[in-house]
């Protein structure tokens, strides 16, 4: 028996960066990536959590890098950072649980996918992915880890009809 899928409030703030022009349509790519990675990824054991929140900021390299510097210890700008949110308890009774925050950074993020000769839309994807996989526990700190992490990219981005981002694994 599968678990059912949480309904998704996905809150996506933009505060830096021209993400209209870059990528007019970042909401709906936001969006589809984010629920195509909780459909194969997400359990959702418990019918009170069944209400799930997500936060998007889609921003520039200079608040990625404020954000990297100030919770990771890495003064960089990088294309995508994940914050998972503590468990709630006892949250009222059509309140969503909160997972956490996604934020993405558009130089960085355009710049990716030049050098990888990849459209800026199946990056982006492909970040929001990756986040998505953060904030439901997934990590790639390890070999054992990514080796997890990893394939689950690869098989939710191919239903996105986007290729493998990690060309060593089948």
């Amino acid at each position: 028996m599968t678990s059912p899928l949480p309904d998704l409030w996905i809150d996506i703030n933009v505060e830096g960066g021209d993400w209209t022009k870059a990528l007019p349509d970042y909401r709906k790519l936001t969006e589809r990536a984010i629920q195509a990675a909780v459909a194969v990824a997400a359990v959702c054991e418990d019918e009170d959590e069944s209400q799930w929140e997500i936060s998007v900021l889609l921003t520039d390299d200079a608040q990625v890098q404020t954000l990297n510097r100030d919770w990771r210890g890495q003064d960089k700008p990088t294309n995508v950072l994940s914050f998972g949110a503590p468990p709630a308890d006892d949250l009222p009774e059509g309140v969503p649980m909160m997972l956490g925050d996604i934020a993405v950074a558009l130089e960085t993020t355009q710049r990716e996918s030049e050098e990888m000769g990849k459209s800026l839309a199946d990056h982006f994807s492909h970040l929001m992915v990756h986040g998505m996989l953060h904030l439901l526990g997934f990590d790639h700190e390890t070999e054992a880890q990514a080796d997890e992490m990893e394939p689950l990219e690869i098989e939710i981005l191919s239903g996105l009809n986007i290729e493998n981002p990690y060309p060593d694994r089948a």
